[in-house]
């Protein structure tokens, strides 16, 4: 079992520096997509201040498909384009909203939500299998800091599914 103590009075950077640890631990041994998912998500929702919501949304042909996630129910399918997540899997790159309110046709599933961080995950660099989406409550939530820890632990959770497809395993 894991066992899960995060040390107090961390800076930011060490804070993310704490998760990209943990998450090697979660994931190393395993191969399996959701299952790496879930605990990802756990992990952040136990670790990060001031998130309402935390998740990952699977590519699909259809679109966006709701997979492993921490918080309240969420909208099950997002198609391509649409909302954060859908611009972020079609664009193909991270999105920061200080303001959800102020985003073109933001997807509203919780309405407490004031910022949003999407990451894209990437397997083989640049092929999109999914979106890692994080919620506040608190606008502004977000910084570059907290979009390059996202998008370096998104790339820890696709690594193992990289090295699946390259047949590196």
């Amino acid at each position: 079992m894991f066992h899960l103590k995060t040390p107090k009075g961390l800076s930011k950077t060490e804070l993310y520096k704490f998760l990209e640890e943990q998450a090697q631990a979660l994931i190393t041994g395993e191969l399996d997509f959701i299952a790496n998912s879930a605990n990802l998500c756990s992990l952040l929702w136990h670790c990060l201040p001031d998130i309402n919501w935390v998740g990952v949304y699977r590519l699909k042909p259809e679109g966006l498909v709701l997979g492993p996630f921490q918080g309240k129910p969420a909208r099950t399918r997002i198609p391509l384009g649409q909302g954060v997540c859908g611009t972020v899997a079609k664009e193909n790159r991270s999105i920061l909203v200080a303001d959800v309110e102020k985003f073109p046709g933001h997807i509203v599933c919780d309405p407490a939500s004031r910022s949003e961080l999407v990451v894209p995950l990437r397997v083989c660099e640049e092929l999109v299998i999914g979106v890692l989406d994080l919620d506040s409550p608190v606008e502004n939530r977000f910084d570059l800091v907290d979009q390059e820890a996202m998008e370096t632990l998104a790339s820890i959770l696709t690594r193992r599914v990289s090295s699946l497809l390259k047949g590196d395993l």
